[in-house]
């Protein structure tokens, strides 16, 4: 029998998302290589002292006795220490950091995979079995999108295949609950503006942030709320001095108009005041596209332009450069890496620690420099495209012994981490 410690089946679980191989059996091909440099440079990242390597079984077995939840802890700590370090706060808003809450899918299934799955009955009588997740992650305008805290839209266990004809299922509004209820247990001093897409623009949702003194910001479409959308329309006619116009450097014309206090009243009879904002894009191309938000920040002609462009705008980015990223790039966000739900929710977790640390060595001012030094514009421009930069992570792990010199904890302890933040 040969014993791994921890540190090492740790590293070697990152290893695996940080590497972008996508699937236990790429690991088992690319990193199981005992003559190249990946056991010494892996002991040496964990300092260890490990003889072999271990497949990616070793793994699973791993994560089967210490659970997802150290996972998700181990990721917390990771997003913890960036802001204790202040690294984020160039990107705060108004002393907030701007988190964008969205669901995601994450494992689907033509069979009943487990009790906790959702089912989803489609038109033809087929019947999918799924697994989505919420994310909140604290987005900045450069493009970071880093998990703040995750919750699984999961059935309670013991549910049938049948239960979801006459029971109610989980959805991303009861998850939003649990999510707020854990995001303000682990950051319970944190500053945060919430960014919502239309579907948590209600009152259920204005509580919690209101509940947990949390500024959000939710996208507005007639939709979702009709009756308060014709009272917006009807007070933007009575507010015409209420509106400003800017032009971007492309020639897109842009016109804010906006609401400083339109009234609410929820399902549940409860009163709110919001300022709301409505944005009319024209391109150059004559094209136009009409955007609007609600918001409990304070809207004036003095911070309008702002709350949209550095708050609902950024919006975008969970999904340009958190999901997308994430299920297109190497990461492999809906692979099933394990049919063992607790195992898969772990495999989740490091795919988001790979995901951070890559997003960290792209956005770092060291390799900004690297590239300056090559005459390049840019990181990307310096490999080419970003999926490149997990390639040559791989490649030099196999092919080049890491200095020791750079593990050094008293020469690390005086490093500072700085983002690009321009």
């Amino acid at each position: 029998m040969v014993e791994y410690h921890a540190r090492f089946l740790c590293w070697w679980g990152l290893l695996l998302f940080g590497l972008g191989l996508g699937s236990r059996r790429s690991a088992d091909n690319d990193l199981r290589d005992l003559e190249c440099a990946i056991l010494a440079n892996l002991n040496r990242l964990a300092d260890t002292e490990q003889k072999s390597l271990p497949v990616t079984k070793t793994l699973d077995h791993f994560i089967g006795h210490v659970g997802s939840a150290a996972f998700a802890h181990l990721l917390h700590q990771h997003t913890q220490r960036l802001i204790r370090m202040k690294a984020l706060d160039d990107f705060r808003f108004q002393g907030d950091f701007i988190v964008a809450v969205d669901g995601t899918g994450y494992l689907s299934f033509s069979h009943h995979h487990c009790p906790q799955c959702l089912t989803q009955k489609h038109s033809s009588g087929v019947v999918s079995y799924l697994h989505p997740v919420l994310e909140a992650k604290l987005l900045t305008p450069t493009g970071l999108a880093l998990s703040l805290a995750t919750e699984f839209i999961e059935n309670p266990p013991g549910r049938t295949p049948t239960d979801y004809q006459d029971q109610k299922q989980d959805c991303e509004l009861k998850a939003c609950d649990r999510l707020a209820a854990h995001l303000k247990a682990a950051c319970p001093q944190l500053r945060l503006c919430l960014n919502f897409d239309s579907l948590y623009g209600c009152g259920r949702v204005f509580a919690l942030c209101q509940q947990h003194h949390w500024h959000f910001v939710v996208t507005f479409k007639e939709g979702r709320t009709p009756e308060l959308w014709q009272e917006f329309r009807a007070l933007l006619k009575l507010t015409p001095q209420q509106k400003l116009t800017t032009t971007l450097p492309d020639q897109t014309r842009r016109v804010y108009r906006w609401v400083e206090q339109l009234p609410y009243v929820d399902s549940e009879k409860r009163a709110w005041t919001l300022g709301a904002i409505l944005c009319e894009e024209t391109a150059p191309s004559g094209s136009k596209t009409t955007f609007a938000w609600l918001t409990n920040l304070a809207v004036t002609r003095d911070s309008v332009v702002a709350i949209a462009e550095q708050v609902g705008r950024l919006r975008t980015k969970i999904e340009n450069e958190g999901f997308n990223v994430q299920k297109n790039s190497g990461l492999n966000l809906e692979h099933v890496f394990s049919q063992n739900w607790d195992h898969a929710k772990a495999y989740y977790y490091l795919l988001q620690l790979g995901h951070l640390h890559l997003q960290l060595l792209h956005h770092n001012s060291l390799h900004r420099a690297l590239a300056k030094q090559y005459g390049r514009p840019s990181v990307r421009a310096l490999w080419g495209a970003l999926k490149k930069i997990p390639q040559r992570l791989l490649e030099a792990l196999r092919y080049f012994l890491l200095d020791p010199a750079d593990f050094d904890p008293h020469a690390a302890a005086a490093c500072h981490l700085a983002l690009n933040s321009s």
